[in-house]
């Protein structure tokens, strides 16, 4: 398992839960950021081809303000879990452990480095969230979220500052909050 946008300004946190076959081999399946768009994209059909189930869960940017991104990450763990045909009798979690999950899991700290399954959650999670901030361009393109996906690029901050946040912005954020009565 592991989530994508935790650390945007804007957009949503996505997560993906992925089993796999017990001894498959995914040439090229690394950490999501360590790959290129193009790259991620081939990956990202083999994966769902090849996985036993999978399961993605989005939480938007209304939830994150309301619950912050940690339980919002945990809450679209959950979601992304409960999309699972089968029930895992353990659930490798990138970085923390999810709480009140009737699952047994674990949090290992970079499981997209360690483990085959975590890396495949990541690149489901990060192509299923870029897909969605390239979407999210069409309605607010002065923000240009085809390009940094929310992030904070120095060009997004700039974009923010000069322009405030759209409706798609997390308003609990530092930088975005800072940018609301300019």
């Amino acid at each position: 398992m592991d989530e994508a946008g935790r650390g945007a300004l804007a957009g949503p946190v996505v997560a993906a839960a992925v089993i796999l076959p017990k001894f498959i081999k995914l040439a090229g399946v690394r950490d999501s950021k360590e790959l290129t768009p193009n790259q991620r994209q081939k990956l990202f059909a083999e994966i769902k081809a090849k996985a036993i189930s999978f399961g993605i869960g989005i939480v938007n940017h209304r939830w994150i303000d309301k619950i912050n991104i940690r339980n919002a990450s945990f809450r679209a763990m959950k979601k992304a879990i409960s999309q699972l045909d089968y029930k895992p009798d353990l659930i490798l979690v990138d970085g923390f452990k999810i709480p009140d999950l009737p699952i047994k899991n674990r949090g290992v700290v970079k499981g997209d480095k360690k483990s085959l399954s975590v890396a495949s959650a990541s690149i489901l999670a990060k192509v299923i969230r870029d897909e969605i901030m390239t979407k999210f361009h069409q309605y607010f393109p002065e923000y240009n979220f085809k390009q940094h996906k929310g992030y904070p690029t120095q060009k997004h901050l700039k974009i923010l500052k000069s322009l405030g946040p759209c409706p798609i912005h997390r308003q609990s954020y530092g930088p975005v909050r800072a940018c609301l009565n300019r």
